[in-house]
């Protein structure tokens, strides 16, 4: 079976400047890839990248063993789905038709949605916890509810790959919790994630893997559980991280920048 998503060669530029070069990694069905880096570091643009939003500087996109650049617009959304950062609403849409919108790609020209489609957008929203707002309009609902109506609309869409910009963005930690839970069903049913997180902690205990990327072209990639140490996030962030352990394992925390330490000094001698 052909990797869900391949890479090989993939260089990331903007206004001239490359954020990531050479990139060349292979994701395989069930596998959950966080990709992590400080702000400006190149994950949204390098995963607006993989979905074909923009073309890549170098390199190839593969998605179920078809280079992306050779796949329609509708085959490309029956393989893979693209969360955003951020989502505008030119319509004022329902929560329930925006879940239903989803379900486009597998419709054929002129055919309406049927009876399970509605079933299974209805279901959807049952799963991120949005039961009973199907007819909010979606310009009323919260950043989080937003947030999960966005997954929802991926559910309904069931592609194989998915590219999730921020997923846990404006959610409180049972709904972060909630999210991560479908994608962990998702990756039972051979479905492959590959999500930017802001959060090493719930990156190393949510995901397989980690693409560390570092905004000056330098990427690193392997197993969450010995990439994610201290020196190595150090290294990313500019902050320096120290293990504390748990009932359930180490986790890796930023240690507070108190006066006269690294991240001090460094602003200090701008």
């Amino acid at each position: 079976m052909p990797a869900l998503l391949d890479i090989h060669g993939l260089d990331v530029v903007v206004a001239g400047r490359t954020l990531v070069r050479d990139l060349s990694l292979a994701v395989q069905p069930g596998e959950r890839v966080a990709v992590l880096g400080q702000n400006g570091a190149g994950k949204s643009l390098t995963l607006h990248t993989l979905a074909g939003l923009r073309p890549p500087a170098r390199g190839t996109i593969s998605v179920g063993g078809v280079e992306l650049r050779l796949l329609g617009h509708r085959e490309r959304a029956l393989r893979l789905g693209l969360l955003l950062q951020e989502q505008d609403d030119p319509f004022p849409t329902t929560a329930i038709e925006t879940a239903l919108m989803g379900r486009h790609a597998r419709l054929g020209i002129w055919q309406w949605e049927t009876a399970e489609d509605h079933a299974l957008a209805r279901n959807a929203l049952a799963v991120m916890d949005l039961a009973g707002m199907e007819q909010r309009l979606c310009a009323t609902l919260s950043g989080g509810e937003r947030r999960r109506l966005g997954v929802a609309a991926l559910l309904v869409q069931d592609p194989d790959l998915w590219l999730l910009d921020e997923p846990l963005n404006h959610l409180d930690p049972r709904h972060q919790f909630t999210v991560l839970g479908a994608l962990q069903r998702l990756a039972g049913e051979g479905k492959a994630v590959m999500a930017s997180l802001h959060d090493p902690v719930l990156a190393a205990r949510h995901f397989d893997s980690a693409l560390l990327l570092h905004g000056n072209g330098r990427w690193q990639h392997g197993p969450v559980s010995t990439l994610l140490d201290a020196r190595t996030l150090a290294g990313l962030y500019g902050v320096d991280f120290e293990a504390y352990q748990g009932p359930s394992g180490a986790i890796m925390l930023p240690m507070p920048q108190l006066p006269g330490t690294r991240l001090d000094a460094a602003l200090h001698d701008r």
